[in-house]
């Protein structure tokens, strides 16, 4: 069989056409509603898919139709790359953050903002499934309770090891703080590039998203969300 695109550009080949592509067993994708809180968590999450070579088949396939030779040497063993690093890059559908936060909430009388910001985040655009990458910026008030620290990255990677929106994205992180700590405030400010705006479309490379979310104090004291932005302003990428 050749590989190629018709040089009439309809992808076909002239000689020979193409199979149909095999249908998968895939993943059912989780709800892009925010969870109330405390309410079941709405974080319950399906299970990671069995790796099989059903999975590299979708992969061989497009190969074949982007007009490569899935069996020449550099690309033989492309499948299972592209099956394993996708599996590896969406393993935030596997995880609750129940188990993430395990048992590293403490009781502690601290009333002020704790800010872990500049979190290194990676995601996929779920409408491209192309790479956005940036910073989150994450705070919280006590109110009785605090996290371990660690715990406040791990939630991040938890969201963003998804196909994603960015909007969505610090959304879920928030309300995730705000399900686990029930603070007096949670924010959130996440600054991104997105590769679907940069290496295609309208190709602008110095383009940055910066989304924000906010709850409790953050949201109905002003000096509390000046503060906040002001802090997380400071660190912004350069």
């Amino acid at each position: 069989m050749k590989y190629g695109r018709d040089p009439e550009g309809d992808g076909s080949n002239a000689s020979e056409a193409d199979p149909p592509a095999k249908g998968i067993v895939a993943r059912r994708r989780t709800s892009s509603e925010i969870a109330s809180p405390t309410a079941g968590w709405g974080l319950d999450l399906d299970d990671a898919p069995v790796r099989d070579a059903e999975f590299e088949d979708v992969v061989r396939r497009m190969l074949e139709l982007v007009g490569e030779d899935p069996d020449r040497e550099g690309l033989l063993r492309t499948p299972q790359r592209v099956a394993n690093a996708l599996t590896w890059l969406t393993r935030g559908y596997e995880t609750d953050v129940k188990d993430v936060v395990g048992n590293a909430i403490f009781e502690e009388t601290h009333e002020n903002m704790v800010l872990v910001r500049d979190i290194d985040l990676y995601s996929l655009c779920e409408h491209h499934m192309l790479p956005f990458f940036g910073r989150a910026h994450v705070a919280y008030i006590p109110d009785g309770k605090i996290v371990g620290l660690s715990k406040l990255p791990r939630i991040v990677d938890v969201f963003a090891r998804r196909l994603q929106v960015q909007e969505r994205l610090t959304e879920q992180i928030a309300q995730a703080i705000q399900d686990v700590l029930q603070p007096r405030g949670v924010g959130v400010v996440i600054e991104a590039n997105h590769l679907c705006m940069m290496m295609r479309g309208v190709e602008k490379q110095n383009s940055r998203t910066i989304t924000s979310a906010l709850r409790g104090a953050f949201r109905t004291d002003a000096k509390t969300r000046e503060e906040f932005l002001h802090l997380a302003h400071n660190s912004s990428m350069r």
